[in-house]
This record gives C-alpha cells, sequence and structure tokens, in this order.
C-alpha cells in the first residue's frame, strides 16, 4: 500500500461512515470516459463524474495521482458518489444532500428581478433566487453583465420539495478569500510587489484587491507628483502593481504604495538641480513654516519663511505668496535620500542682502503676484498717519487736539 493511502487509513477516512456534504481530499487512482476514480484508503474507491474536471476546450484537467478536493455525494448501489459541485441533471435529485452538506451547485443567471436575480439550476421546476447582496462580495453595479452567466452558490433555503430555492454565492466566495488569505498570510511580506485590481477610488486613496485581502493606496502613494484629483490616475478594475507598505492580517489593514513602483524622480536631481544652481517654479502649496515650489513633476523644494520676506518679518508665505505664483529660486542645500531641496529667492542683480537688494526683490515678489497689493506693515501704518497729522519725523503719532488745534490754525 502506497504512503498515501497509509496515510489516509490512519486519518479514519476509508472507515468511517461520510455524511453528505463531507468535504476531503483524495487522491486519483483512474481515469475512464466519464469517470474519475479516487482512492479512499483500504482498497475503497469513489467516483466522481469527469465532465466535472473538463475545461471549455473540453480537456481533462487532472491526471491519475493527482490530488482532488471533493464532497461526498451519495452511496449509488455500493459505490460511493463524490462531487466538486453538484450541476446539470443531478441537481433535482440531490438538491437535499446539496443543502444539508453545504455542497456547491450549479447555476446559471437567467434575469433580473426585484432585489436580486433568477437563477436556473437544472430542471425546469428547479429555479432558485438570489439576493443581490449574495451575488459578490461587493456591490453589484453592473447587474446586466451577469445575465447568461453559470456560477457556482451554496444554498441558503429549501422550501416546498425544491421548488423554493434561496441561493448565495457570496458565501463561497467568502470560504474562497479567507482560504486564499490564510496562503497569503504565509508568503507575503512587507516590500513585495504584487497586482491586483482597482475595487474603488475614493478622495483619500483607493482599494486594490491582490487575490484574498483588500488594501489601500493613500493618496500620497499614488505617484511622486502630487495628485488632485485620483480619479484621473485610476479608475475601478484597473489592473496595477503594487508595493506593499504594511500588512495587518488580524485586524485585516493592508496598505500599498503605486508609487514606488514607478522611477524616482529623486534620483536625478544631483544632477538636474545641483547646489547654488538657479531655477524656475511653481509654489505647489503654503505652510506656515515656509512655501514648496514644484521644480520638476514630483520634485519639491522648500523656501523658508524666514527667506520670503526679502529682509522684512512676514508671519505667513501667503503675505508675499500666492499658491501657482512663478518664482526664481537658488538650490541652497540637496538631500536627495531624504527627498528635501532647500530654496532661496534669487538675489536680484545688482542687490545683496542689504536694504536696496531687500527692496528690490520684494518689488520682484510683487511683480511675479501679477501687481497685488503689498500688505502694510506697522512703520508703514505709523509713518502715514504722522503724515496725515503734520509730525512726519517727530517720533509721535499725534493727538486728536493735534489735529483740531491744526484745523482751527487754518481758518484763522
Amino acid at each position: 500500500m502506497s504512503g498515501f493511502a497509509d496515510l489516509f487509513e490512519q486519518s479514519g477516512v476509508a472507515d468511517q461512515k461520510l455524511q453528505p456534504g463531507q468535504k476531503i481530499k483524495a487522491r486519483v487512482v483512474g481515469i475512464a470516459r466519464e469517470w474519475i476514480f479516487i482512492d479512499l484508503g483500504g482498497k475503497s474507491e469513489g467516483s466522481v463524474a469527469k465532465a466535472e474536471f473538463l475545461d471549455p476546450a473540453g480537456n481533462c484537467t487532472v491526471a491519475v495521482g493527482d490530488e482532488v478536493e471533493v464532497y461526498f455525494l451519495a452511496d449509488n448501489k455500493q459505490e460511493k458518489l463524490f462531487t466538486t459541485r453538484v450541476g446539470g441533471s443531478a441537481v433535482q435529485a440531490h438538491l437535499e444532500e446539496a443543502f444539508h452538506g453545504r455542497i456547491p451547485i450549479e447555476g446559471t443567471v437567467e434575469a433580473e428581478t426585484k432585489g436580486g436575480f433568477l437563477v436556473k439550476i437544472g430542471g425546469a421546476s428547479a429555479r432558485a433566487f438570489c439576493p443581490y447582496s449574495q451575488m459578490g462580495l461587493r456591490r453589484v453595479e453592473n447587474p446586466e453583465s451577469l445575465l447568461g452567466q453559470n456560477f457556482s452558490f451554496l444554498i441558503m433555503e429549501l422550501r416546498e420539495g425544491g421548488k423554493n430555492v434561496l441561493l448565495s454565492r457570496r458565501q463561497l466566495l467568502e470560504q474562497e478569500r479567507a482560504a486564499r488569505k490564510e496562503e497569503l498570510r504565509a508568503k507575503l511580506k512587507v516590500g513585495d510587489r504584487v497586482t491586483g485590481t482597482v475595487t474603488s477610488v475614493r478622495d483619500f486613496g483607493a482599494f486594490v484587491d491582490i487575490g484574498g485581502i483588500e488594501g489601500l493606496i493613500p493618496a500620497s502613494e499614488i505617484g511622486w507628483s502630487r495628485v488632485e484629483d485620483l480619479h484621473s490616475h485610476l479608475e475601478v478594475e484597473r489592473q496595477v502593481e503594487v508595493v506593499i507598505k504594511s500588512l495587518d492580517f488580524e485586524a485585516d489593514r493592508y496598505s500599498f504604495s503605486l508609487k514606488e513602483t514607478l522611477p524616482d524622480p529623486w534620483e536625478q536631481t544631483p544632477t538636474l538641480f545641483p547646489e547654488g544652481s538657479t531655477h524656475r517654479g511653481r509654489v505647489a502649496r503654503l505652510t506656515d513654516f515656509g512655501a514648496f515650489v514644484n521644480l520638476a513633476p514630483g520634485i519639491d523644494g522648500l523656501i523658508h519663511i524666514s527667506k520670503l520676506g526679502a529682509g522684512r518679518r512676514i508671519n505667513h508665505p501667503r503675505e508675499v505668496a500666492r499658491v501657482g505664483d512663478e518664482l526664481e529660486v537658488q538650490v541652497e542645500a540637496l538631500d536627495p535620500a531624504n527627498h528635501r531641496i532647500s530654496l532661496a529667492l534669487t538675489p536680484p542683480a545688482g542687490g545683496g542682502e542689504g536694504e536696496g537688494g531687500a527692496a528690490k526683490t520684494a518689488e520682484r515678489i510683487e511683480r511675479i503676484k501679477g501687481g497685488g497689493k503689498k500688505p502694510m506693515a506697522d512703520d508703514d501704518h505709523r509713518r502715514d498717519f504722522q503724515k496725515y497729522a503734520g509730525k512726519k519725523g517727530s517720533g509721535s503719532m499725534g493727538t486728536l487736539g493735534d489735529l483740531l488745534k491744526s484745523k482751527l490754525a487754518g481758518k484763522s
């Protein structure tokens, strides 16, 4: 007896009374015209219809020695019948076994009706209903695309002698997904590249199914440059290659990166943006601590707030710059490994960091901004008020009495 048969007998499967729907693994020992024979141990064999192992071209997909996973269906004249699923003319005869044993059955989606689909699962009397919520793992977006297709289902309810049948395809898919998840748990690791299908696109990211688990590509991981509209980059059903960023099988939370499968533009920064070089770029975003300027797709540099005011103190970059402004900048420091470029506004021709240079720099910023009015500093307000009060250069802002005195003096 082979080692496999020994193990089979030791497991007790060969001697125990099989129950309809009981799932076992067995090895193929023979292939005939209509049947495939499997070894049950102890010189006992079972039979599976060969039609269940034929591909669309009619070729048998198993060979002698292969291991198969089957369900016990029934005893037929002391012969044990097994199945991978109940289908064809056998459906009507084995509905009870399929229901109680949770054996998958084959069905064809015939029509859409209120709340779900009508499914033909055998003879004319064997029609069943599958609710929308039980047809797939996710909401059915295009019901018409399912019409005429064959699927495997589990029977959820069986009434009136098989004339009233409620089906679920979702439960089978969940079982398959759980088995696949365990396979992935054993072999996946952070940093692996995998291929998946986009299942939904949201403002904060896109969900991708890699066949067993579904993870999120955050918006920041879509591309190297800032992505404002995710729908313009990804669409549902698109196949994508992603890098695994995190795996949490216990909490069922996973994250992926699309940008890490793309060429890293920062690898070229030492050549394209060496320290001391000058470039033109557009303000991409403003923060409390400075302005980020886009120099190339995926490459942003920072002008610190202390270098934006042209020598005068500002409270926020919005006082001197707006998103979309075009600026001429100089690279002060470069850190490609951490994706950082430190920038400064280029000094104007003939102007340094002194008062004259600062004034010219401020004027240039205003000119680039399109002539926007410069915010008035406290000293500017004070000088204007002193001028109006006739106290310019006195160091005093003047009083209401001084103003009235001046007015009366003018009338006398």
